[in-house]
């Protein structure tokens, strides 16, 4: 079983991006569970999303404490939080930022994984929607998930012309993945 923390701050569509993730994995052929943590979900407060994909039944109900992947909407909260805990040796952090990921504040035992997200968002569509390209960005990365099912399960959850931008997005993030670093 692969686990993943998506960090980030409320407003930034953190448990959209954990859904689309678990959707993706099932249009794969897997199982996933996605949910958020509940806590002090305002606007702007950091918030945690948690993801599970395996190949067989997840039976486990719990949040997740010992993730094999991080996925950091907010750069910032590297430096205000230790989201960092519990990753595990050798396990990947995808960063939200235009930096260099020997810049960040990770260490080097782990992978690191850096996109423009939200540059990619204005760019391409038009808007700071960049849950969406992170979680392209992270299918790319990691190969967990297919592109073509994130893209399939954008589609079917913002149909219409938003739905296509945001597909395009994430194939854009896979061009831009790594470019700071």
């Amino acid at each position: 079983m692969k686990e993943i923390r998506v960090h980030g701050r409320g407003g930034m569509g953190n448990v959209t991006a954990a859904e689309l993730l678990a959707q993706a994995a099932f249009a794969d052929g897997k199982y996933a569970q996605a949910f958020p943590s509940f806590g002090a979900e305002r606007q702007g407060a950091p918030v945690v999303a948690f993801v599970r994909i395996d190949d067989k039944p997840i039976r486990t109900r719990q949040q997740v404490y010992e993730p094999d992947f991080l996925i950091v909407q907010d750069a910032g909260l590297l430096y205000s939080s230790d989201i960092m805990e519990g990753l595990k040796p050798g396990g990947s952090v995808l960063v939200n930022t235009n930096r260099p990921g020997e810049e960040l504040p990770i260490g080097k035992e782990f992978k690191i994984y850096t996109v423009p997200a939200l540059q990619v968002a204005y760019e391409v569509i038009g808007r700071p929607i960049f849950n969406v390209v992170m979680v392209g960005a992270f299918a790319c990365a990691t190969g967990l998930v297919e592109l073509e099912a994130v893209v399939a399960a954008i589609k079917e959850r913002f149909p219409g012309e938003l739905g296509e931008k945001e597909a395009e997005a994430t194939r854009a993030a896979c061009e831009r993945l790594g470019e700071c670093g």
